[in-house]
């Protein structure tokens, strides 16, 4: 069987990582990007340049995303699965977060995501030969159902799940593109330790009973209950499987999650849509 190329963003640590590991495990060749590259020396000295191509990587930073795609095309000729997964978190509440924060966020996790996107379809129609590929853009549960207290990193998953939607339905069928959005449960990760953006809390929202004075003491100790090397394992089944649907809530955690929000829309609709019973214009006059 042919190795399949990869090309995976935010492979420092956490899912990025376990995936990259996985998928050289399984025998594929991996482009492994990050903004340091010295992270993965371990993996470089294991596998050699014939399976590994570690480069620098700063998603915002278009320039660096084509050359990026760019070496890809050089040194391997292909890609078969591009993973959009860099991003971080930041907890914080809405009115206490610092614009300029907010911002930075979404330059990464929704921007970055965008950025990624673009440059892997423009490579999936236009490089490849036949043309075609997977693109796995990595969400969180909280961008299906938001989590007070990480108000901003859910609007950017939200949004990014948003996006991935509705280009899903732009792409012609003949380019064989397919995407898969992974909304992930909560998994073991630097994301809520290391690379935790903790903002100070807001002093209106110090009240007793403040779910955001709770998430904060409970990201001091919790351990999620998820193994990120058995995400990335499931990823990697996922990528080869034609009939995985465009949505994949990946965790027992993250199905509750999708499901309580479906179910919470549900019965939001069906109480209010007598609101709605005669909106209609009237094309008889």
């Amino acid at each position: 069987m042919l190795a399949r190329v990869w090309f995976i963003t935010g492979t420092s640590s956490g899912l990025g990582r376990a995936l990259t590991e996985h998928a050289l495990a399984c025998g594929d060749i991996v482009v492994a990007t990050l903004r340091k590259p010295e992270a993965l020396a371990d993996l470089s000295s294991r596998y050699g340049s014939e399976a590994l191509l570690v480069l620098r990587l700063d998603v915002t930073k278009m320039d660096e995303l084509q050359a990026a795609f760019g070496r890809a095309r050089e040194t391997f000729g292909r890609l078969d699965v591009v993973v959009s997964n860099a991003g971080y978190c930041v907890l914080s509440e809405v009115e206490g977060t610092p614009l300029d924060v907010a911002r930075s966020l979404f330059e990464v996790n929704f921007w970055g995501a965008v950025n990624t996107t673009r440059e892997a379809v423009k490579f999936f129609r236009e490089v490849n030969n036949p043309p075609g590929g997977r693109l796995v853009h990595i969400s969180s549960m909280t961008g299906v159902n938001p989590s007070p207290s990480a108000s901003y990193y859910s609007a950017s998953k939200h949004a990014g799940e948003g996006l991935m939607e509705a280009m899903s339905g732009e792409l012609n069928p003949a380019w064989n593109i397919k995407v898969t959005i992974i909304t992930l449960g909560a998994f073991e990760t630097r994301v809520m330790k290391e690379s935790l953006v903790r903002v100070p809390q807001h002093p209106a929202y110090a009240y007793e009973g403040s779910f955001t004075s709770m998430a904060r003491q409970w990201t001091e100790t919790v351990t999620l209950p998820g193994d990120i090397t058995k995400a990335a394992r499931a990823i990697h089944q996922i990528s080869g499987d034609d009939d995985v649907p465009l949505r994949v809530a990946l965790g027992e955690d993250a199905i509750e999650a999708v499901l309580t929000k479906s179910a919470r829309l549900k019965e939001e609709v069906e109480r209010s849509k007598h609101y709605s019973s005669d909106l209609k214009a009237d094309t008889s006059l």
